[in-house]
């Protein structure tokens, strides 16, 4: 009777996953299929969201240490990054600008702390967690707005975003058929060396299958292998947050997964690195 309990749960729980998932597919693939400023509101809005779930996690380790973040300057600024992405004179030298006015944002905040507080203030770790948000988050969603605009950048996002699910499907797969040693178990103790692999290989078949379906360049086999490697490297990134901080999830937004940030947490290293190889090396 408890196994067959147990059963009827799992199976509740993979059908919310499945379901919650197409529809998440079905969202970013409009998006990016229509671009323009469908994209550019999607993407922001997934960062937004996903920048207060990793804002509220270190809000709440704050308050353990007996000390403030100030959120608010994040978000402005990450709109600033977001609205830039946007103009055609974005590069470079004007988003470091808009960055270094972040810290700027910051360290005033903490200046009226302290002075209305009677002594009281966090800056280094206000400033270090809240542009960290910005640069983990944020940037690599700018670097996917700015992608979108490349020449085939719907091909490039719909790959990207292919590449990072063949991914989590094939190391979840080969981590549940073969998976037997474990890769990171004190960041991460479900994951394992068979799964990280499975994902790799995942990935590279997605990719290959992309360049044929969208008559993409065969270099674009490097997107393979960026969201087979540096995807899983993404998603460890979060789990290491949400252990320092003490968190299960970064938030109970998507019925099935928990956060927008758990769901897109491998986009982010991914989207970022095919961006610097496409944009800035190649």
């Amino acid at each position: 009777m408890a196994v067959s309990k147990i059963d009827k749960a799992g199976r509740a729980e993979l059908q919310l996953r499945t379901f919650s998932s197409v529809f998440i597919v079905a969202i970013i693939l409009g998006a990016v299929h229509y671009g323009g400023i469908i994209w550019t509101l999607t993407a922001s809005l997934i960062a937004l969201i996903s920048l207060s779930e990793y804002y509220r996690m270190l809000e709440r380790y704050a308050k353990i240490k007996s000390m403030k973040i100030s959120p608010g300057v994040g978000y402005i600024f990450s709109l600033i990054f977001l609205i830039a992405a946007t103009r055609e004179n974005s590069q470079s030298i004007i988003l470091a600008m808009i960055l270094s006015l972040c810290v700027c944002g910051v360290f005033t905040v903490e200046i009226f702390k302290r002075q209305f507080s009677k002594g009281s203030s966090s800056a280094v770790f206000n400033t270090g967690g809240i542009i960290s948000g910005v640069l983990y988050i944020t940037v690599p969603w700018v670097c996917m707005i700015m992608l979108r605009d490349y020449i085939i950048g719907r091909e490039i996002l719909m790959t990207l975003f292919f590449c990072t699910w063949g991914c989590d499907v094939g190391a979840y797969i080969g981590g549940k058929l073969f998976g037997s040693v474990k890769l990171c178990e004190h960041v991460s103790p479900g994951k394992t060396v068979q799964g990280f692999v499975a994902g790799i290989i995942g990935s590279l078949l997605v990719s290959a299958a992309a360049i044929y379906f969208f008559s993409l360049p065969r270099e674009m086999i490097t997107i393979g292998f960026i969201c087979g490697i540096a995807g899983q490297a993404g998603d460890l990134a979060e789990s290491l947050i949400k252990r320092e901080t003490g968190q299960k999830d970064s938030g109970h937004l998507i019925p099935g997964h928990g956060g927008m940030l758990d769901r897109f947490d491998s986009i982010l290293f991914n989207g970022l690195l095919t961006y610097l190889i496409l944009r800035v090396i190649l």
